[in-house]
C-alpha cells in the first residue's frame, strides 16, 4: 500500500473528510450538525411487534421509523460461542468506513455458530431492549439494528455478549499477531470478547490496557443508563465524524492529516495525545489564502465527477451509472474512441480502462447493494477472460465485502457489494422537482454549504470595513433565512462580517452570487 492523506474541511455546520491513496481520491464523507448518522449509535429501544414469519422483530427507537431486528442478532443466553482467537476482520474497515461506521458485531460472531431459538421465544412485545445501528435507513426501510453490541476504542473493540476473541486480518506479521494474541488472552475481562484492531499493530500491552479500561467504563455508565432511563431513546453515540477518523483511521501509512480549521485542529490535537505523541506530528494546519483545501487538492471537481450519471473516459469512452431501488447498472460505451487497428481490439481496450473507472467510482461513490455492469459485448472468448479477470483484480482492493460473479454470455458482470449507509450521490444530491425525479440536482443543503464555503473565500477578498452581499434565488433565500438561520449567524461571527441577502428571481434554482460590498 503506497501513502495516504486524509485532508479535514469544517464549514459553518458541515464536516468533510476526503482520503487521498498516492494522490488519488478514494474516500469522501460528509457529516452535517442537522443531519446526526445514527450508525453505531446504541439505544434502549421497545420491541413493537414480533414477527414469527419472518423470524425478525420491529423495534421503535423513539426515531421516526422503528428498526429491523433480525433472529440471529437477538442475544441467546442459551446460545453456545466459539471462544478460539479467531482472524476477523476490522470492523472500521469491513465496510469501507465510516464512515463511515458499522459495528463490529456482524463480523465479530459467526452466525453460523449460533443456533438461536425462535424469536417468540426470545422477544416479546412491549419489552425493552439494548441494541445497536448496524446500518442507516435507506429508502422506506428503518435501521438494521443488532443486540450484539460493540463499542470501539482506538486498538481494541469490546464485545460484551460474546466469547470472540479477534485479531485483524490486515495484520499480516505471523510475530505481531501471536504477540498480540498473547497480550488479549492475559488481558481480555471476565465477560466479553475482544476485537483487536488493524491499528494496534506495535502496540504495547499498556495501550491495550488502557485502551480496554476506557472501554470497560463507557459499558458500564451505558448499563446504568439502560437502567435508570424510563423513555426510549439513545443511550450512546460515538465521536464525531473527524474525531473517528483520526481514532479509525490513522495508520502507519497515513502521512498526514491536513485540517482547515483552527478550532477543529486544536480539538484533534489535544485528541490524539490521548493515543501517541508521535500521531501528534501528522496533523497539520492548513492555512487558507485564496484557495480552499479541497480546491487545491482537487476534491471538489472529483466529487463532482463523483455524483454526475455519465463519467468520461481518457480514451474518449464513457460509462453510465444508475441507481435504482432494486439495482446499480454501469454502462460502458465506445463514445469518441475509434481505436487504431480493428473492432475487436478498441472494445477488449475500451473495456479495460472502463473497468479501473468503474471500480474507483464504485469504492468512491459508496456504491451498494446489487451492482450490474453491462461490459461492451466481444466476441473473442479470451478477451472476455482478461476482462473479468483483470476486473477482480481492480475489485480487491476495495476494503468492502464485494462479491464478484463470472460474466454472462451477454457481457454483464454481476456484483453484490455490502452496504451500510446511503451512497454518495443519495448523501449529496436530491431528485429533480423539475423533471419528478428522473434527474438530480443538488439538495438544498448541499448548495447551501457550498454557498457558505464561497461566503469565505469572497470574504479574503474584502477590505476592511466591507461585508457581502448574497444574492440568491427565492426558495433558498428563504431556506437560508429561516431552516439555517442559526449557521448563517455563525457564518458571520466566523467571518467577522455582516452577510446581506438579496432575492433575485432571474436566478435559476442553484444558482447564486457573492460580492465583497460596503455594507
Amino acid at each position: 500500500m503506497g501513502s495516504s492523506e486524509i485532508l479535514i474541511s469544517r464549514s459553518v455546520g458541515e464536516t468533510r473528510v476526503a482520503r487521498l491513496e498516492n494522490g488519488e481520491l478514494t474516500e469522501f464523507l460528509v457529516e452535517r450538525e442537522n443531519v446526526k448518522s445514527l450508525l453505531g449509535g446504541i439505544y434502549k429501544g421497545r420491541v413493537s411487534r414480533v414477527l414469527p414469519g419472518m423470524q425478525a422483530a420491529f423495534v421503535d427507537l423513539g426515531l421516526s421509523k422503528t428498526g429491523f431486528l433480525y433472529v440471529d442478532l437477538v442475544v441467546d443466553p442459551e446460545a453456545q460461542h466459539s471462544q478460539a482467537i479467531e482472524d476477523v476482520i476490522d470492523p472500521e474497515e469491513a465496510h469501507s468506513q465510516n464512515d463511515e461506521e458499522e459495528g463490529a458485531s456482524e463480523f465479530s460472531v459467526n452466525p453460523e455458530r449460533r443456533k438461536n431459538r425462535p424469536i417468540q421465544e426470545l422477544l416479546r412485545e412491549g419489552e425493552d431492549i439494548l441494541v445497536q445501528v448496524t446500518k442507516e435507513p435507506m429508502g422506506t426501510k428503518g435501521p438494521r439494528l443488532t443486540g450484539y453490541v460493540s463499542l470501539p476504542g482506538r486498538y481494541l473493540v469490546y464485545l460484551p455478549d460474546s466469547h470472540t476473541l479477534g485479531v485483524s486480518r490486515r495484520i499480516e506479521d505471523a510475530e505481531e499477531r501471536n504477540r498480540l494474541k498473547e497480550i488479549v488472552e492475559k488481558i481480555r475481562p471476565p465477560k466479553g470478547g475482544i476485537i483487536v484492531r488493524t491499528v494496534a499493530e506495535g502496540a504495547s500491552e499498556k495501550n491495550l490496557r488502557d485502551d480496554l479500561e476506557y472501554i470497560l467504563k463507557v459499558w458500564g455508565n451505558l448499563k446504568k443508563s439502560f437502567e435508570k432511563q424510563k423513555s426510549i431513546g439513545l443511550l450512546w453515540q460515538d465521536f464525531d465524524l473527524s474525531l473517528r477518523i483520526v481514532r479509525d483511521r490513522v495508520t502507519d501509512d497515513v502521512e498526514r492529516i491536513l485540517v482547515d480549521d483552527l478550532h477543529l485542529f486544536k480539538q484533534m490535537t489535544k485528541f490524539i495525545q490521548l493515543f501517541s505523541s508521535k500521531m501528534k506530528k501528522k496533523v497539520e494546519l492548513f492555512v487558507q489564502t485564496t484557495t480552499p483545501l479541497f480546491e487545491t487538492y482537487g476534491i471538489e471537481t472529483e466529487v463532482n465527477r463523483a455524483t454526475a450519471r455519465k463519467v468520461w473516459l481518457k480514451s474518449g469512452g464513457y460509462i453510465l451509472i444508475d441507481e435504482t431501488e432494486a439495482l446499480i447498472s454501469i454502462d460502458v460505451n465506445t463514445g469518441r474512441f475509434v481505436g487504431k487497428r480493428n473492432l475487436e481490439e478498441t472494445l477488449l481496450l475500451t473495456n479495460l480502462e472502463a473497468l479501473k473507472e468503474i471500480a474507483y467510482q464504485i469504492r468512491l461513490r459508496n456504491l451498494g447493494g446489487i451492482i450490474v455492469v453491462d461490459f461492451i459485448d466481444m466476441e473473442r472468448l479470451e478477451h472476455r477472460e482478461q476482462v473479468y479477470s483483470s476486473f477482480c483484480e481492480e475489485m480487491k482492493k476495495d476494503p468492502v465485502k464485494t462479491q464478484v460473479y463470472p460474466m454472462s454470455p451477454l457481457g454483464l458482470v454481476e456484483l453484490t457489494r455490502k452496504r451500510t449507509r446511503e451512497s454518495l450521490s443519495k448523501t449529496l444530491t436530491c431528485p429533480c422537482p423539475v423533471c419528478d425525479g428522473w434527474g438530480h440536482v443538488e439538495s438544498k443543503e448541499t448548495f447551501a454549504y457550498r454557498i457558505f464555503r464561497a461566503c469565505e473565500k469572497e470574504s479574503k477578498l474584502a477590505v476592511e470595513g466591507q461585508g457581502l452581499v448574497l444574492y440568491l434565488p427565492p426558495d433558498m433565500a428563504t431556506f437560508v433565512t429561516e431552516s439555517l438561520k442559526g449557521f448563517l449567524e455563525d457564518l458571520e461571527k466566523k467571518l467577522s462580517k455582516r452577510v446581506m441577502i438579496r432575492v433575485d428571481e432571474d436566478l435559476l434554482p442553484r444558482e447564486f452570487e457573492v460580492y465583497a460590498h460596503d455594507l
